[in-house]
């Protein structure tokens, strides 16, 4: 049975909307604007007011054929395989906005199972990603991505890391000493992104901000060569006031 609106009902309701999605969804190659208009009752003049405000919003897309298929949007409110899907699918999106905004590669990374692991990044040919020459995750007293990490755990769990991964001299500028180490953590202000000027490799600088979903330890990350050094503490302070939409789209 079909939905017949009423002349004086407003066509943006959410009455509507749904219906027009409980279509799309049932669609999985595409349905016509023409096949929506006859499965849901919705006046076509009213429906293409309404599929614009949802792809306006993610909630449908519109594939080559002019067909309508569901959109990222609808699909986070979902569960399983599809949802992950488009959840890693709009974090991209935004870090790659975010590599934009801040003309540098940015990089996601957590503290899962006792292991540093960099989850997702956006670079490009003019904000190369950085030389990984040794692993992150045995590098965690270097990088700026390490020690934000590290400083979001407790004593215990620093330990824990460096019981498992040493503190090597990987250039000049290294940090070695477990007790200077854990002072400097200890002194970084929460507000405050961690730098790494040039102790992980030489010839790259780097700035993380930390972001909590949860109760799992994460950061979000910029690299930049030496010759952009100018720029670091400018495009950390950039990269911390956006890490909200890349919190939001963790935490969803």
């Amino acid at each position: 049975m079909t939905l017949k609106p009423e002349p004086t009902a407003p066509f943006h309701s959410v009455q509507y909307a749904l219906r027009v999605l409980e279509t799309v969804s049932k669609h999985g190659n595409g349905v016509t604007g023409t096949q929506i208009s006859r499965e849901t009752g919705l006046p076509i003049g009213h429906l293409r007011s309404l599929l614009l405000t949802l792809r306006r919003e993610g909630y449908v897309e519109q594939v080559t054929d002019g067909a309508y298929v569901t959109g990222s949007s609808l699909l986070l409110l979902g569960s399983g395989p599809a949802r992950r899907q488009a959840l890693e699918t709009k974090l991209q999106r935004t870090l790659a906005q975010l590599r934009d905004s801040v003309g540098a590669a940015v990089y996601i990374s957590r503290y899962v199972d006792g292991e540093i692991r960099v989850t997702q990044y956006a670079d490009g040919p003019l904000t190369p990603a950085v030389n990984e020459w040794v692993d992150f995750r045995s590098a965690a007293h270097a990088s700026a991505v390490g020690k934000c990490l590290l400083s979001q755990l407790d004593q215990n769990g620093r330990r824990d890391h460096i019981s498992r991964h040493k503190t090597p001299r990987l250039t000049s500028r290294t940090i070695t000493n477990e007790k200077v180490l854990f002072s400097k953590l200890d002194s970084q202000p929460a507000t405050v992104p961690v730098l790494d000027i040039q102790e992980y490799a030489v010839g790259t600088v780097c700035a993380a901000v930390p972001l909590t979903a949860g109760s799992a330890a994460g950061c979000l990350a910029l690299s930049l060569p030496i010759e952009d050094a100018h720029r670091l503490r400018s495009a950390a302070d950039t990269l911390n006031r956006r890490a909200a939409p890349v919190l939001l789209s963790l935490a969803l």
